[in-house]
């Protein structure tokens, strides 16, 4: 391996603009920490790696779109941290900006960020591996492993559930207040939340997003296991794979390299987001990881290896709808089979957003993290890759 590092200063330097208060507070800390932190950039992909960080630095000085309607309509991270792996091997990964303003602490790529929606692939990977034993039923009513589960007049499956087909509610505006910051201390105390709700849409006739979808889910994963959610993800999932920094974001814990949470206002700066627990959700949207752990995630999915051909197939097979309709949407996965086959998912949460973007024909995974929500952009993501998916085929 090597490390470049020149540009690495020149990037945090940059992320003050929008407080110049910070640049004098902050650059020699971040000189030091630039000097010390460590860059994954294998040798191999030097020229690609070149590439990649160039257009993260473009990032920085031109912003990205905002996804709400105030103004600025383009605004920067606060911090970023992004990763690439290509043939099952993180090539690199880098973190740019702040992942503390307040305290001038850089984004490495050890920071954990909040992953959102990319929690989702986590979770659809624990019922395949409880699928490919045996032990869980794709098909199968739900109350075989949630028989508290109240029954709603049609058969609901966990195949549904992670196809987003179930008809089980989202959120809704209530809930953005209160019951945001409470904390639930099961999966099966977060199910009240909506178990008493009527479906949206009968079972199978409509795609509707729904990430209480995913925690009925995560209570059939532990109906099937026998162990609670989050024990099971930990022992099966993230620590078979390697994911040592990927853990629920518990806010009553000290969690090394957390990032602290920004939002952007309507005059271009940054302000600490309003507290949010997140124990209500930990399958559809609770967990925290680095943009490291997500791409050797990814990359475990594009080879039969930690799951068989047959199980793969099934995740990345896009689901239909009882009339036969495609939805783009496999087990956990949106599926896209445009001029550049993808599998990917994006993520937001309160102050942090998050994408995990798969290039099964290239065997490239590529993640970034950032910890402000209200810039959602995946075309800078993709220009990142592009020059590691001709690599890859040689």
């Amino acid at each position: 391996m090597f490390c470049e590092r020149s540009l690495f200063p020149l990037v945090l330097i940059a992320s003050l603009w929008t407080h110049p208060s910070l640049a004098s507070d902050c650059a020699q800390a971040m000189r030091q920490q630039a000097e010390l932190g460590a860059t994954v950039a294998t040798k191999q992909f030097s020229s690609q790696i070149h590439v990649a960080r160039r257009e993260a630095l473009r990032v920085y000085e031109q912003g990205l779109p905002l996804t709400t309607g105030s103004s600025p309509q383009i605004g920067r991270p606060p911090g970023l941290s992004i990763a690439v792996a290509v043939n099952g091997e993180v090539v690199y990964a880098e973190g740019f900006g702040f992942a503390d303003l307040e305290q001038c602490v850089p984004v490495t790529a050890k920071t954990k960020f909040r992953i959102g929606s990319v929690s989702k692939p986590l979770t659809a990977v624990a019922a395949a591996l409880l699928y490919q034993e045996g032990k869980l039923s794709l098909d199968a009513p739900i109350q075989r492993y949630v028989p508290t589960f109240p029954d709603k007049g049609h058969v609901i499956t966990t195949r549904q559930l992670l196809g987003h087909l179930a008809g089980i509610r989202h959120y809704n505006a209530a809930e953005a207040n209160k019951e945001n910051q409470d904390i639930y201390h099961s999966v099966a105390e977060s199910l009240k939340r909506f178990q008493d709700d009527p479906l949206v849409a009968n079972p199978g006739t409509k795609w509707s997003y729904s990430s209480y979808g995913y925690v009925l889910a995560s209570a059939a994963i532990e109906g099937a296991s026998g162990q609670d959610f989050l024990s099971f993800m930990h022992d099966e999932v993230f620590l078979r794979l390697g994911m040592e920094e990927t853990v629920p974001d518990e806010n009553g814990k000290i969690v090394h390299n957390r990032a602290r949470w920004y939002d952007l206002t309507n005059k271009g700066e940054y302000q600490n987001s309003p507290y949010a627990d997140l124990s209500y959700k930990w399958a559809g949207g609770g967990f925290l990881s680095t943009a490291e752990d997500l791409v050797r995630f990814g990359s475990a999915l594009l080879s039969p290896g930690f799951l068989k051909e047959s199980t793969l197939k099934e995740i990345f097979t896009p689901q239909r709808t009882n009339d036969g309709k495609e939805t783009q949407y496999g087990l956990g996965w949106f599926i896209h089979v445009g001029p550049e086959r993808t599998y990917e998912h994006d993520g937001g949460s309160t102050g942090s957003s998050s994408w995990l973007i798969l290039y099964p024909d290239h065997n490239v995974a590529i993640s970034w993290l950032i910890n402000n929500d209200d810039l959602r952009s995946n075309q800078p993501l993709r220009e990142v890759a592009a020059p590691f998916l001709t690599e890859s085929r040689r």
